[in-house]
């Protein structure tokens, strides 16, 4: 399978910083040094840090996953994806939920910076069908989740996220291109968190994810550095 980004296995690994301040994401980056080169910033520390933490990142090299999630009326999401673009950012997430416009005009944005690449979120790890009725959607998780996906690729977008149940329906489904990012990466032995939908690196990779966003088996383990070689072994196998 394609790598993307270019490079290996530590290049299909994104490494959450979710972390309440600059200081221990940017430890947690020193204690992984040049091994890892791609890292996830979502909300907390994007407004704990601010954008010039995301900058520091891309100057120091590394790749960045901005996880914002957006989900607004085409214009704003537009002006903010320019605003990643500005930052160097790979990509960033828009809700596919928010409709065709908004992720075209999303996509459109991108298209100034050619290193920036859209991805639309499906389903949030966090619901299962259950929580899908609960705020009116009738479908099942992979049902809306393929729903999603296949609006997204009509919009244009470079990829979508989902949980890893739904990697290998989407690699059948959409074009080999595709980026297929997944969240809710976790060895057995962790408990599932926040995840409801979850699986280990190597069995999502096997199902056809390109991407594996991993957080606390790396961030609170006793040696980053070790649990991440670990993992790269457990893709490389």
């Amino acid at each position: 399978m394609k790598i993307f980004f270019g490079g290996g296995l530590n290049q299909r690994i994104i490494v959450s910083l979710d972390f309440p301040a600059a200081a221990s994401a940017a430890d947690l980056v020193r204690k992984l040094g040049p091994a890892a080169s791609f890292y996830k910033v979502g909300l907390q520390l994007l407004t704990a840090a601010g954008p010039s933490f995301v900058r520091e990142l891309v100057d120091a090299g590394k790749r960045v996953f901005l996880d914002l999630k957006l989900f607004e009326i085409p214009s704003s999401v537009a002006a903010a994806v320019a605003a990643t673009g500005e930052l160097g950012v790979s990509l960033v997430t828009v809700h596919a939920s928010a409709g065709s416009a908004v992720l075209e005009a999303a996509v459109a944005s991108a298209a100034h910076f050619p290193g920036l690449k859209v991805l639309a979120l499906t389903v949030i790890t966090s619901m299962d069908d259950e929580a899908l009725r609960e705020v009116g959607v009738v479908s099942t998780v992979p049902e809306q989740v393929l729903r999603l996906a296949l609006l997204a690729q009509a919009a244009g977008c470079h990829g979508v996220v989902a949980s890893p149940l739904e990697a290998r329906l989407l690699r059948n489904t959409l074009p080999q291109e595709m980026l297929i990012v997944t969240p809710g990466i976790q060895p057995l032995e962790f408990a599932k968190g926040d995840h409801a939908r979850f699986t280990t690196a190597a069995q999502v990779i096997e199902a056809g994810a390109t991407h594996v966003v991993v957080g606390r088996p790396i961030s609170r383990a006793l040696n980053p550095a070790i649990s991440f070689a670990a993992l790269c072994a457990e893709l490389d196998g």
